[in-house]
């Protein structure tokens, strides 16, 4: 097992690719605190299915753009396992408008969450990794983020927010054997893309342009986030990893 007795934090863990890496993680040997917004029995179930794989499990509600309730959970968590060796910042959302119709609230939302949030899950395990001499982070962005995508001003900027966020904390954390990095997807098929009235037509052009010609899966996401976790990723850090079947090139 890559992660026997480590500790981790995922957040959005409840569903889609947080759910497929939470499940991977317990798989090798990892002890999971996932977080969810809204989908509590979701969440709930999977705590239980990881703790019947043998590992430590607990579920907790968090709007993690709010600074105190990520605070909380990074407590919590340590209660629950008495260290954390890794945080994968996941949880995201969208709140599409062409820029020239994008509500103030539209564009704060989306940034508040997206990129504050994974501010403040970082802010709350970097002391603990630096005293401790180890820990590793990943960050979540998009192809997205390092392209620009029509009608996602708010959810791009966030994105190349985060691959800016992720180099600085590497450099930051590095002398303290901490690696940071980021992984950015492609179109993935979840269970949001599923039940999307216009699937059809974002597949198309997705299908388009991937090269691979093949939807990502969560579990593609999942084992290359896993492998970035583990020591066998020990000397790669700042790095920003596709993962999307070529759909960026």
């Amino acid at each position: 097992m890559l992660l026997k007795g480590k500790n981790a934090i995922v957040t959005g863990g409840s569903q889609g690719i947080g759910a497929a890496l939470s499940i991977e993680l317990a798989r090798e040997g990892a002890n999971v605190c996932l977080t969810y917004g809204k989908h509590m029995k979701e969440a709930e179930n999977l705590a239980e299915e990881i703790r019947g794989l043998g590992c430590k499990s607990i579920a907790l509600q968090c709007d993690i753009s709010r600074y105190i309730e990520v605070q909380n959970v990074v407590k919590h968590a340590l209660d629950a396992f008495g260290t954390i060796e890794i945080l994968v910042n996941n949880a995201g959302m969208n709140w599409d408008a062409v820029s020239w119709k994008m509500s103030e609230e539209q564009w704060d939302r989306v940034l508040e969450v997206n990129l504050k949030g994974y501010f403040n899950f970082t802010r709350h395990v970097a002391p603990l990794f630096k005293e401790q001499k180890y820990g590793k982070i990943v960050n979540v962005t998009s192809i997205n983020g390092l392209r620009g995508k029509f009608g996602q001003s708010n959810y791009s900027a966030s994105k190349a927010g985060i691959i800016g966020y992720t180099k600085a904390v590497a450099r930051e954390l590095g002398a303290f054997n901490v690696n940071v990095n980021a992984v950015a997807p492609g179109l993935i098929e979840t269970a949001m893309l599923r039940n999307s009235e216009a699937r059809d037509k974002i597949v198309d052009l997705a299908m388009a342009e991937i090269v691979l010609k093949r939807l990502g899966q969560p579990e593609d996401l999942a084992n290359v986030i896993t492998f970035l976790v583990s020591d066998k990723a020990r000397h790669i850090t700042g790095e920003v990893i596709k993962v999307d079947g070529g759909q960026y090139i």
